[in-house]
């Protein structure tokens, strides 16, 4: 009797193998990927910067992480993620410890110079935080304004405001000051605060979508974003590309934009272009 209940066990063993090992060479790959960091995986650098890219263990979320997901779905790869500091998730795909980099990065031509950059993905808006529901770059002359350091319109804010500038390494220490009244305007994307405003952020604060003004060439054309990805890696390059246009073609990305409280015309990125 225990020798049939072993023959039996084995025998489902043996079938359970044969059936994943069938499973794993039902998917075919959309397009052909000469390697990456681990073989059967897309490794992902990847720091909290909701809705953009939310970690969690080993599963990653936010408006990045299901495109992301959607590539690796394609490709037949299993999504890894490797959660770092903000300023090392670039270092990670220089470093080839990461295939690829999510948290809404924009696709400049100094990263262009030492990185791939995928097709853009979605736009990310300028926006301007106050208790008052201003929406202009005039309405912050002689205000005290915050905001954080590596956005696009940084330089020329600085240039405008001068010491009325504050410059903050997170959106949670800008809302904290937002908040607390030490500044009275606050720029940051507009994405970031809409989502955490509808977490319960932001009290009391009115955030809109900066109107044009050619003194922040930011608030006239939103930034693309995309995925930094290994240089040298252009197959890797060439399939997020086709995948990315195809979740724009069936509306995909549009939908992850609206899931998480966003404007799904963000999705709207228009011919690609690199922030100079």
């Amino acid at each position: 009797m225990q020798r049939r209940l072993r023959l039996t066990i084995l025998a489902g063993t043996a079938i359970a193998s044969l059936l994943g090992s069938a499973a794993a060479e039902a998917c075919t790959p959309a397009h052909t990927i000469a390697s990456t960091v681990s073989p059967g995986k897309l490794t992902v650098a990847i720091y909290e910067y909701p809705p953009f890219a939310v970690t969690g263990g080993a599963q990653i979320s936010g408006v990045d992480g299901d495109i992301l997901q959607g590539v690796a779905t394609a490709e037949c790869l299993t999504l890894t993620p490797v959660v770092v500091d903000p300023a090392a998730t670039i270092q990670y795909v220089l470093a080839g410890k990461a295939d690829v980099a999510a948290g809404d990065w924009y696709r400049t031509a100094a990263r262009a110079q030492v990185l791939g950059l995928s097709a853009p993905t979605y736009l990310d808006q300028m926006g301007i935080y106050s208790k008052d529901g201003v929406s202009t770059v005039a309405s912050m002359m002689g205000k005290q304004v915050g905001t954080v350091s590596g956005f696009l319109w940084v330089a020329e804010l600085q240039k405008l405001l001068g010491s009325n500038l504050r410059l903050y390494p997170n959106p949670v220490a800008l809302a904290q000051d937002l908040e607390a009244g030490r500044i009275e305007i606050g720029v940051d994307s507009y994405g970031t605060g809409a989502y955490a405003q509808k977490r319960g952020g932001y009290r009391g604060i009115i955030i809109k979508v900066a109107e044009p003004d050619p003194r922040v060439q930011a608030s006239i054309q939103a930034a693309q974003s995309g995925f930094p990805y290994t240089k040298a890696n252009a197959s890797l390059g060439a399939a997020m590309d086709a995948d990315i246009m195809t979740m724009h073609t069936d509306g995909r990305i549009a939908g992850f934009l609206k899931s998480y409280g966003l404007d799904p015309s963000g999705a709207d990125v228009g011919a690609p272009r690199l922030v100079k």
